[in-house]
């Protein structure tokens, strides 16, 4: 193993351009901690905004990256032998310790996921985050074969992942978008209705049993009037901010009307359900929506694309 490691460093709060490749130390593994060599780690808005300067408690330079995949280089835990196949999501990656922007992460073995699979590294890499978060909000949910899920942001890669999971299941599926020309990518996958507009009562007069919402604090009040008297509103993203402004509960939520949320700080651990992701995406049954892969040199212009809105899915950075 080099002693050095490529790493794309965010040297300061700001846009793309403060994205630095440096040769940096390979960490030492010290107890608790063991040493990943990161194959692939996908792309999060939640990396843009820290990028921005939008986490307080994020001091610079740090590498970032909430999630990655890759194999234990060394290891400080038996049950995690060298050459284990591995994913790790959240737990501070990226914020109060170095992340998944680099060839190789420190991280805390209980972070550490062992999965199995035969995909291509940049698949893999696509999963952890993004589908843990679709399969979390979509269990929140409740739903079951046969009902009906509206999608708000489709186009995110949650949105995307959702999509895939609910079809995959049976699950009647409608979504909104912004962007006409990223429809297509909500029909391949598995979007039966796609919304260019927010107008779901023209196929569904009721509502819909059950609404995702991925836009957050502008979308929230509307969906609990779309969805159907009875029905369930998960808010599982912030695409357009954290707080809903002037919310009076037993005003804006129907009687019976339920409001629940799903956080992915509570990903950690759950190395079971992304292995099922993984077998079910071998099998065909749900489809990895992987807009564009970039090479760790690239790590600036990925983020400038991200930042711009013109990925359709999930966007994946490769050491």
């Amino acid at each position: 193993m080099s002693e050095t490691m490529r790493a794309a460093v965010c040297v300061r709060a700001g846009g793309p351009e403060v994205l630095e490749i440096r040769e940096l130390p390979v960490p030492a593994v010290r107890p608790g901690w063991s040493l990943v060599r990161v194959r692939g780690a996908g792309l999060n808005r939640s990396e843009l905004r820290t990028r921005q300067g939008h986490s307080p408690a994020v001091r610079f330079p740090r590498v970032l990256g909430i999630e990655c995949v890759g194999v234990v280089a060394a290891s400080t835990d038996p049950r995690l032998p060298e050459g284990t196949t591995v994913a790790a999501v959240m737990g501070e990656m990226g914020r109060a310790f170095d992340g998944g922007y680099a060839e190789y992460a420190l991280l805390p073995n209980a972070l550490l996921m062992p999965v199995t699979t035969t995909l291509p590294w940049d698949t893999v890499a696509a999963l952890p985050e993004t589908y843990l978060t679709a399969q979390g909000a979509l269990d929140a949910l409740g739903i079951v074969a046969g009902q009906r899920l509206l999608i708000r942001g489709g186009t995110s890669s949650v949105g995307l992942a959702a999509a895939s999971i609910a079809a995959g299941h049976g699950v009647e599926t409608a979504a909104t978008t912004r962007r006409p020309g990223k429809a297509g990518a909500l029909t391949t996958a598995g979007v039966g209705h796609v919304l260019l507009d927010d107008d779901v009562r023209s196929i569904w007069p009721d509502g819909p049993d059950h609404v995702l919402d991925l836009v957050g604090a502008d979308t929230v009040v509307d969906s609990l009037r779309l969805v159907r008297r009875g029905g369930t509103v998960c808010v599982a993203g912030s695409l357009s901010g954290w707080i809903v402004p002037d919310f009076e509960p037993i005003a804006q939520i129907p009687s019976g009307t339920k409001l629940t949320a799903f956080h992915s700080d509570t990903l950690r651990g759950n190395a079971a359900v992304l292995q099922r992701v993984v077998h079910e995406v071998e099998a065909g049954v749900y489809r990895p929506n992987v807009d564009r892969v970039f090479g760790l040199a690239d790590i600036a212009a990925a983020h400038r694309y991200m930042e711009d809105n013109k990925a359709a899915g999930k966007l994946v950075v490769v050491p």
